[in-house]
């Protein structure tokens, strides 16, 4: 159990640094699949993110399962996923045989045995769910629980680091038009610097004002 615990620390530091050194999400994301897999020993993990309207889940990130298997359908009708979207930790110890879960004929041929899904947060709200499979009957306990559920949380970081490292490149890259505007409109009108910015920020603040 105190090796377990080690790795468990180990894997979250990777993690937290694969964050702090990388902006591109789907990398980060692959990065934490595959850090779960090694990490617990399991045969696969998947990030499942909810789309924008809330609707459609999205494989997002996926280590250790077969593209068919990935792509097998829609996972809207699968109890156990509900359930953590809701906010629960399910696990599933036969996947087999339990109605809670779908596409059981799929998971046999994959060779699932054992699921462990974790909603996935972002300021208290759930976006997604991480779940782990295993090819073997396996009783996740706490330890493997809060593990997951921490990941989880880092991933959902990522995905909000992301976005806001967007919504600054998107302002410079403005800013960086209204300059070059700015200077062609120097260069054809001669319109004095002061006067420019002054009707360019009423514009701004006033965008509708006729």
């Amino acid at each position: 159990m105190a090796d377990d615990n080690n790795n468990y620390y180990k894997a979250l530091y990777e993690v937290a640094s694969s964050i702090n050194s990388a902006l591109e999400p789907d990398k980060v994301l692959d990065s934490i699949a595959e850090n779960v897999v090694r990490t617990m020993n399991v045969k696969g993990c998947s990030l499942i993110l909810l789309s924008s309207d809330k609707k459609t889940l999205m494989h997002t990130a996926t280590y250790g399962l077969s593209d068919k298997y990935v792509h097998k359908g829609p996972l809207s009708a699968d109890k156990s996923i509900t359930m953590a979207l809701k906010g629960e930790s399910v696990a599933v110890l036969d996947a087999t045989r339990d109605d809670r879960v779908q596409y059981i004929k799929e998971k046999i041929e994959e060779g699932i045995i054992s699921i462990l899904s974790v909603p996935m947060k972002l300021r208290g709200e759930i976006i997604g769910v991480v779940r782990v499979y295993s090819s073997k009957k396996r009783e996740f306990n706490e330890d493997d629980t809060y593990f997951v559920q921490a990941v989880a949380n880092l991933g959902a970081i990522a995905l909000e680091n992301a976005r806001l490292y967007e919504n600054i490149q998107k302002n410079y890259d403005d800013l960086r038009q209204e300059m070059l505007e700015w200077r062609t409109s120097m260069a054809v009108t001669g319109t004095p610097r002061s006067m420019w910015f002054i009707r360019h920020s009423k514009d701004q603040v006033f965008p509708n004002r006729q």
